[in-house]
């Protein structure tokens, strides 16, 4: 390098979350040096480009973070695509620079608690980037989070008529409105901005402030725990660890029986299919007819007839060709004995198909279920999600948490989580999604929505247009999600295609690592058109930028939407006039790079008043 940098950013790994992590930082101002040295060599030529630093050496040897600063880095950020290679890397930075923030991307959940422990906020892409997702499919036009302990929601809704955000709205937090010309959303808009039927408004508050407005929302998915964060939970954290182990303390018993007895009844109605539904509504009517010819036909020698009982054992007795003896028909008239004939023909025949039709459904099934492969029948409002990789996994747990219908479609049959699928009591239909009979095999035309997550764009992108062929008339009425690794592309494809929902994991991922990497904590992310915006907390450090600023000498785009006091008040909505203090966190909300800017502007007010030790500052309320 031509000359050293100081308080810069190490990013070790040159892939897609790495690309963008680099570009959010490099966009924000902030000194990025990266090292890899197998990266991907497409998106060197873009950060050399960009005049960023790149040493093509391995991070896992002392020299080469030397080489990168990292005596003098603030932080460190390691997305590579190895596992092993992020944890050797993490412990000898750790080693070197005890007091350094590092950042790393861990998808194995036992090797990112045992990184968390050093220390190190570990971060999973799966997990960040899966909520976005799912969020799209249901359209539920809700968005749940939880800041300082308090449940907040954030709702899309449509105005009922025109009058502005704080006639409508009260003190709910305006987050950004979508104008019905398809025009550029406004993102953080003023509460007296005018909006009528047609616009789409999304607000922010509290559930008893969405009622107090009557805004009605559908139930969204439970908040989730943060994964990490450089102030909040992590892999395997204490509190976390202690709520998971009463929750499943207490749900041990008669929660382990319901979910069996609901498996059995999902098995058993997946179980019937045409054939051996019409065979057992054969056996039933002929059991129905003959118990009643039997009560009302047969007489024994002294001329007693059978009661009810008796003409319904009886017929179990002879189509189960068992013939314990109890009765005969040696005495009865002609009619009754033919009839007992063919009742021993046909219900022999009867039994017969049906417990051959029985063994075959169940051993069948058996051997899908061991090999991952299952067909789907008579299903309809589910979700389908297709590839079964650590994003499609995740998926699909937060679909079944909302108690969603959901059938897998993925064509590795060795694939890694098919048996935790299989424990969620999703079916898992092997075969390729591209193709119109995989996607008839899932009864895509009665689908609520689709999933598109597996690890190959090109894949991706076939997948949705073979879908969108298949759903014809229907396809605005069934969301389609992509996920795409590249953020550009997804742009395009989105626009050139029509898709409704393409959504780059890298990109909603990246957030999070600049923000943890800076000291930004990200809580949560969420999509307003094609604008990701996030939720993040700030903690206000004496004499820092933010410490006696006013809430309206904020960047336009960000709002503070709750204030934790340092004496341990909670403030939401804040007012305009609401001032910062030493020791308060503040929960913003916006685009990732205006928070950006509100942590540079604070760290830069803060280094500016320790260069000039004389200069009072700005005055105090």
């Amino acid at each position: 390098m031509p000359e050293p940098l100081k308080d810069h950013v190490i990013v070790c790994g040159l892939h897609e979350e790495g690309l963008r992590t680099i570009e959010q930082m490099h966009g924000s101002g902030v000194p990025v040096v990266v090292v890899d040295d197998h990266p991907d060599r497409r998106l060197v030529r873009i950060v050399q480009g960009w005049d960023v630093p790149w040493l093509e050496l391995d991070a896992r040897l002392p020299e080469t973070l030397r080489a990168a600063g990292i005596e003098t880095a603030v932080a460190l950020i390691s997305v590579d695509s190895d596992d092993l290679h992020t944890l050797e890397t993490t412990l000898l930075a750790r080693e070197l620079r005890p007091d350094l923030r590092i950042v790393v991307q861990i998808r194995n959940p036992a090797v990112g608690r045992a990184v968390a422990a050093t220390g190190a906020a570990v971060l999973d892409v799966a997990r960040l980037s899966a909520p976005s997702l799912v969020e799209a499919c249901v359209r539920g036009g809700a968005h749940e989070l939880e800041l300082a302990g308090q449940r907040f929601v954030v709702a899309t809704v449509r105005p009922p008529r025109r009058a502005t955000l704080r006639e409508l709205y009260g003190d709910l937090a305006p987050v950004a409105v979508e104008p019905r010309d398809d025009g550029p959303p406004v993102l953080c808009p003023g509460r007296d901005v005018s909006v009528g039927p047609g616009d789409s408004v999304t607000v922010l508050g509290s559930p008893a402030q969405l009622r107090a407005a009557g805004v009605r929302v559908a139930r969204f998915a439970e908040p989730e725990e943060p994964a990490v964060g450089t102030t909040g939970a992590r892999y395997g954290g204490a509190a976390a660890a202690a709520r998971r182990a009463e929750s499943d303390s207490s749900s041990a018993g008669f929660g382990a029986v319901r979910q069996w007895f609901a498996q059995l009844q999902r098995s058993a109605a997946q179980a019937l299919d045409a054939r051996l539904r019409w065979i057992l509504v054969g056996l039933v009517a002929l059991i129905a007819l003959s118990t009643t010819v039997l009560h009302l036909g047969y007489r024994e020698p002294e001329g007693e007839g059978m009661s009810v009982l008796d003409a319904l054992y009886f017929t179990v007795e002879t189509i189960g060709t068992v013939g314990y003896g109890d009765f005969y028909f040696r005495d009865e008239p002609t009619w009754l004995r033919i009839y007992a004939i063919c009742l021993m023909l046909v219900g022999a025949m009867l039994a017969t198909v049906f417990f051959a039709l029985i063994t075959n459904v169940l051993v069948s099934r058996q051997i899908q279920e061991s090999l991952g492969r299952l067909r789907v029948t008579r299903l309809s409002g589910h979700v389908v999600v297709v590839g079964l990789g650590a994003i499609g996994i995740r998926v699909v747990e937060l679909l079944v948490r909302q108690d969603l219908k959901v059938v897998v479609v993925e064509s590795d049959e060795g694939n890694r989580y098919l048996a935790h699928a299989k424990a969620l009591g999703v079916p898992v239909v092997a075969g390729d999604a591209t193709q119109p009979d995989t996607l008839a095999a899932v009864h895509l035309t009665h689908a609520r929505a689709v999933a598109v997550v597996t690890s190959n764009d090109l894949v991706n992108i076939e997948t949705g247009l073979a879908v969108n062929d298949v759903l014809g008339d229907r396809r605005s009425d069934v969301p389609l999600v992509l996920r795409l690794f590249d953020r550009n592309l997804a742009r395009t494809v989105e626009r050139s295609f029509g898709f409704d929902s393409v959504r780059s994991t890298a990109a909603l991922a990246a957030p999070w690592f600049v923000g943890a990497a800076l000291g930004l904590d990200v809580q949560n992310t969420f999509y307003v058109a094609d604008t990701p915006m996030l939720v993040a907390a700030l903690t206000v450090a004496p004499g820092s930028g933010l410490d006696g600023l006013a809430m309206r000498e904020l960047a336009a785009s960000t709002r503070v939407v709750a204030l934790a006091r340092a004496h341990g008040a909670l403030e939401y909505p804040p007012r305009r006039d609401t001032r910062f203090a030493a020791g308060d966190v503040a929960y913003l909300v916006g685009p990732y790079d205006e928070l950006l800017a509100v942590l540079r502007t604070d760290r830069s007010r803060e280094a500016s008043a320790r260069a000039n030790p004389r200069d009072p500052g700005r005055r105090r309320p």
